[in-house]
């Protein structure tokens, strides 16, 4: 499991069972409405101490530990033995220093309710992880190079560390397979990419590493040429001309050959919140009067729909359409020709919202559902994603992220027609800068400096 989604976990269990333990006590105190000639304060003391307790019982047993937590029944067997040091120490509190001063029924009830309440939070734990694991579009299709002791190794973590993980199956020539598999012997190594492909696989880890296997290398291009993200279980002393980054799945090493932020399900999900968030607010805010509006405008001046819907290259080459208010003329070159500075296919309206992005208004409802983010590469049509592709060599790297509104190529001045090689490569190069660097702090300038730049006016935006 990602180390990012391991911490929010940890600090969203830690924080519903202290919301737990003061509203188990509030309801206690509401139930049994007991003496009011018993000072308030004396309660709010008790609500201190029973979370010091709380947090001395938990610290004791390691219950919030990073590894524990994603562990749902070892984390439950250790809420249990908790809950029980938590019990003693409350009783050994009431009886041996507060001297029975608290209403003996009180805390009884209290103890009680505070164990429903934990319950509560478990089961609701179970579901929350349950609904994670799930999601299709959270799910790595996972699929192992070899079948050794290091293949085992990584498909027992795998399935037990983390709950984006789906193992489809070793690839392994069957002649050395010598025992049965917990997963299916899909193919053997030759045929590695093209099974990948065929079972919708978005992440390959080879235990083999390249000094073994020649091809191993060649599968390496064609994997990012397929949007799928190639991994090795190293040897280190293998090494690598091609620049990797290390990372760990417990006691194993794994090189990576992007360091991709966005591959952790904490990122994914606040990612995803920032794009909910500001896309509902600009549909609510903007695009309900833009769009009657913009309407009549687009109508008066040319016949045609209101929108123009493109099929683009989205995130891992899966296509979608991609939404713009129409700036143009209806014409049959819309799919292959960029607009171009002074196109005649531009219209007098579409130069105003062109020049101002408006006509990139609609993309936010790509993002509410899901096909876009605010923040990503841009999308390109599908005859430039070919072309491109054959061309740069890093290029559909780039599709490991969904598609942005705006991104950090455009606002280091990559944005709209490409004239020559060296600008697709340099806008290449900072996609890729992004899925390596990318934080939401990152996100949050790159929006800021896009509003700047629209205000400000760019050469490039026509």
């Amino acid at each position: 499991m990602n180390a990012q989604f391991k911490k929010y976990l940890k600090l969203i269990l830690v924080g519903s069972d202290f919301i737990i333990t003061y509203l188990t006590l509030l309801l206690s105190f509401l139930i049994l409405d007991f003496d009011s000639s018993i000072p308030y304060f004396e309660f709010d003391f008790f609500i201190m101490i029973s979370l010091i307790i709380w947090i001395i019982s938990t610290f004791a047993i390691g219950l919030y530990n990073e590894n524990i937590v994603i562990h749902f029944d070892e984390y439950n067997k250790r809420s249990i033995k908790a809950y029980l040091i938590w019990i003693a120490l409350i009783s050994l509190y009431t009886i041996y220093i507060n001297k029975l001063h608290t209403n003996v029924f009180f805390v009884t009830t209290y103890l009680f309710f505070f164990a429903l309440g934990l319950l509560l939070n478990r089961i609701l734990y179970f579901f929350i992880r349950l609904y994670f694991k799930n999601k299709f579009y959270l799910k790595n299709n996972i699929l192992i190079i070899g079948y050794n002791e290091t293949a085992i190794q990584l498909a027992s973590y795998l399935e037990t560390e983390s709950i984006q993980s789906n193992i489809i199956g070793f690839a392994e020539d069957y002649k050395n397979v010598k025992e049965l598999s917990h997963y299916p012997i899909l193919t053997n190594i030759n045929d590695v990419i093209q099974l990948a492909i065929n079972n919708n696989v978005n992440q390959i880890f080879s235990t083999i590493p390249p000094k073994d296997d020649n091809n191993i290398e060649k599968m390496i291009e064609q994997a990012e040429k397929a949007c799928i993200r190639f991994k090795i279980v190293p040897v280190f002393s293998n090494v690598m001309s091609k620049p990797t980054k290390v990372i760990h799945f417990g006691d194993i090493p794994i090189l990576s050959f992007h360091n991709d932020s966005l591959d952790d399900l904490g990122n994914k999900i606040i990612k995803r919140m920032l794009d909910f968030t500001l896309s509902t607010f600009v549909i609510i805010f903007f695009l309900s009067w833009m769009i009657p509006l913009f309407a009549i405008i687009i109508k008066l001046e040319s016949k045609g729909p209101i929108f123009f819907s493109q099929i683009r290259t989205g995130k891992n080459n899966q296509p979608f359409f991609c939404l713009k208010f129409r700036s143009m003329k209806p014409n049959h070159n819309a799919d292959e020709i960029q607009a171009t500075k002074e196109d005649f296919r531009i219209t007098q309206f579409g130069k105003f919202i062109r020049k101002t992005s408006l006509d990139e208004f609609p993309q936010f409802i790509n993002v509410l559902r899901g096909e876009m983010s605010i923040v990503g590469p841009r999308p390109l049509m599908i005859k430039h994603t070919n072309d491109y592709s054959k061309l740069v060599n890093q290029y559909m790297v780039r599709h490991f992220l969904k598609p942005g509104i705006t991104g950090w190529a455009q606002i280091n001045g990559y944005r709209g027609e490409i004239i020559n090689n060296d600008q697709i490569i340099n806008r290449v190069e900072k996609d890729i800068w992004y899925l390596e660097n990318w934080n939401i702090h990152l996100d949050i300038k790159i929006i800021l400096l896009t509003i700047y730049n629209v205000i400000k006016g760019e050469k490039n935006a026509y």
